[in-house]
């Protein structure tokens, strides 16, 4: 079960001097967020900007620009603050019929700020989000294709 932190944290009126890094200078307490979650690794506060009321961002402490740079342990520790907040919003009395998880990694994925960070946010019908694609239904012999690419992705990872 996750621990709850205080409801805000930071010093209002700061410059955010953490390099730049808006995430960073949150959980240095040097910008302000409404915090749900805080441990030894983890952060997790209310999206300034949100898609639906709940919605929160996970973070590392530790900054970490995208997945290359997260180490495992902590990319573990995010999920489970994900995962049981995601738990949580269903009974938090917020209008939530489902949730979604959300992370972009790199600029050609919409990242925006480059400090990891695992959106979670209720959804319910008619809510305002929309991931538009062309989802098509690919042959067998493409997905074999891919799949062996991504299989020597893993090989690489494991060779170190």
């Amino acid at each position: 079960m996750i621990a709850s932190a205080g409801v805000s944290r930071g010093l209002r009126g700061r410059a955010v001097t953490d390099n730049g890094c808006v995430f960073c200078a949150i959980v240095n307490g040097r910008a302000d967020a409404s915090v749900v979650h805080e441990d030894d690794s983890v952060i997790a506060f209310m999206d300034l900007q949100p898609v639906t009321p709940g919605h929160v961002l996970v973070i590392p402490k530790a900054h970490a620009v995208g997945l290359e740079d997260l180490q495992e342990g902590v990319g573990v520790a995010v999920w489970k603050v994900a995962h049981q907040l995601g738990r949580a919003l269903r009974r938090s009395g917020l209008r939530c019929e489902g949730v979604n998880l959300f992370l972009a990694d790199g600029e050609a994925a919409f990242q925006e700020v480059f400090h990891v960070h695992l959106h979670v946010f209720p959804r319910f019908a008619g809510d305002p989000f929309r991931m538009e694609a062309d989802w098509r239904v690919q042959e067998r012999a493409q997905l074999d294709r891919a799949a062996a690419a991504v299989r020597g992705g893993l090989a690489a990872l494991d060779a170190g």
